[in-house]
């Protein structure tokens, strides 16, 4: 089946006008062709429409009308005007309707051809935009996965490899060790790096919507279906789709995205139409497949069909000696986000980071980091700025008679020194009601702020507030 052509709905009373534009446009697109606004809105809920040559004054609904039925009801629908000279004022409310462009009753070739291909184009950029661009803002350099160790240096090596191949690729770690990451660099490194990248987190999707999010809807599909829709196949068409958490997928869907990954093509749900897609797959899982496989929960024929190139993350406690890297990286980061000037971190508290066990992986660090740069106010992090429960790791794994009671010393001044930053934020800075709040003697207090170093922290707290 020959791919589809975009389409062109032409709508004006007049036939002439109908008949050159639809002479100009029918060697690059699909044209249809309307003699009124009611008869355009009939065309627009049945076909799938990509752009609208609207008349401004048609009998009936006029063309002002017809814009703004057409943009709450079509959000991926482009209009462009046509008009002549006097109805300018017109064409300024269009405009703030919505319009993307006009052409006057005396276009020619060239100025037609030109408009449409660059509506078109817009619309491809938009897609990218809502699917592609809006998650690029996460971005993360390639440090965030590459590091220092053996692990990362030769996980690097396969993805550079794996990028340049057209297969599919299986993408295997714990939660937070940076899969999704691996599969943008895969497709950044890709032929198809200029082509979009969409994402699914299977996980994240209620289960009725799992199908309609794959492979789309027509209008009156279910309850709410009031228009079509396309599905992360389409919008990934020619490009890369990544399906996070794939072993979450239902069964009865699996036999779906199995035909799709095979034959290339999909249904829509409540359609009849096969369309044809072109997509490169990248799965990832948390999960044992090969289990789930033998327990009945996953098709051991889509298993195979997904495995082609495996690629396993290592975890993050496995990989300690890259966690200085990743330190550096994301103190810059959230310095930028929130404007801070946090030059880096102790070698205390750098050490006291590399005995954790890390259960959340990279994702928990960067959490971590984004933290303490929030709420800092001095230029380093140091041990006192670690919450509690990463000592924790070291207490269980030190030594009795030796370190014990100098960690735990320094766990319990931790603990206390961010009980009472909490406190006096809640009272606003102010020593008297924090003292009253926690029970102790002002005098106590003051010892408290002395010993745990809070002074400085309170007096920059002051003079912002007297700024």
């Amino acid at each position: 089946m020959d791919e589809k052509r975009p389409t062109v709905l032409i709508v004006d009373d007049d036939e002439s006008i109908r008949d050159t534009l639809d002479a100009i446009l029918k060697k690059d697109y699909a044209v249809i062709k309307a003699e009124d606004g009611e008869t355009a809105l009939r065309i627009a809920e049945g076909e799938e429409v990509n752009v609208i040559l609207l008349d401004i004054m048609l009998p009936g609904m006029g063309g002002l009308e017809v814009l703004e039925k057409i943009k709450e009801r079509f959000e991926d629908i482009e209009v462009v005007m046509i008009t002549v000279v006097k109805e300018i004022d017109s064409v300024v409310k269009a405009m703030k309707l919505g319009a993307y462009d006009y052409i006057g009753k005396d276009f020619d070739y060239d100025e037609v051809l030109t408009l449409v291909h660059r509506v078109m184009e817009k619309q491809k950029k938009d897609r990218e935009l809502i699917y592609l661009h809006s998650e690029m803002e996460r971005y993360i350099e390639y440090d965030f996965i590459i590091g220092k160790s053996p692990q990362m240096k030769e996980g690097y090596d396969l993805i550079q490899k794996v990028a340049r191949l057209p297969a599919t690729v299986l993408i295997r770690g714990e939660s937070g060790t940076g899969k999704e990451l691996v599969a943008r660099i895969i497709h950044r490194e890709s032929a198809l790096s200029e082509n979009p990248f969409v994402t699914v987190n299977l996980a994240s999707i209620p289960g009725e919507l799992i199908e309609s999010t794959l492979f789309g809807h027509e209008k009156g599909a279910f309850t709410g279906a009031y228009r079509q829709r396309f599905g992360k196949f389409e919008l990934a068409h020619k490009g890369t789709l990544f399906l996070d958490e794939i072993g979450d997928l239902k069964f009865d869907l699996q036999a779906k995205l199995l035909r799709a990954l095979q034959e290339g093509e999909i249904e829509r749900v409540g359609g009849t139409k096969t369309i044809k897609v072109d997509v490169r797959l990248i799965a990832a899982t948390s999960i044992n497949l090969e289990e789930a496989v033998k327990e009945g929960d996953f098709r051991e024929d889509l298993f195979y069909r997904i495995n082609v190139i495996p690629i396993k993350l290592p975890l993050l406690r496995d990989r300690l000696v890259d966690i200085p890297q990743l330190v550096e990286l994301f103190i810059k980061r959230y310095n930028q986000k929130f404007r801070k000037k946090v030059k880096g971190i102790t070698e205390d508290s750098l050490s006291t980071l590399c005995k954790y066990n890390w259960p959340g992986n990279i994702r928990e660090l960067e959490n971590l980091i984004e933290r303490l740069i929030a709420i800092s106010d001095g230029d380093m992090i140091s041990e006192k700025d670690i919450p509690i429960e990463y000592y924790l790791t070291e207490l269980q794994t030190s030594q009795l008679g030796k370190k014990d009671e100098g960690l735990l010393t320094k766990a319990c001044e931790t603990f206390e020194r961010n009980f009472i930053l909490k406190v006096l934020e809640k009272n606003r800075w102010r020593r008297k009601e924090t003292a009253r709040s926690l029970g102790i003697p002002l005098s106590t207090l003051k010892y408290k702020l002395s010993k745990l170093h809070l002074y400085d922290h309170l007096n920059r707290k002051n003079r912002k507030s007297q700024d």
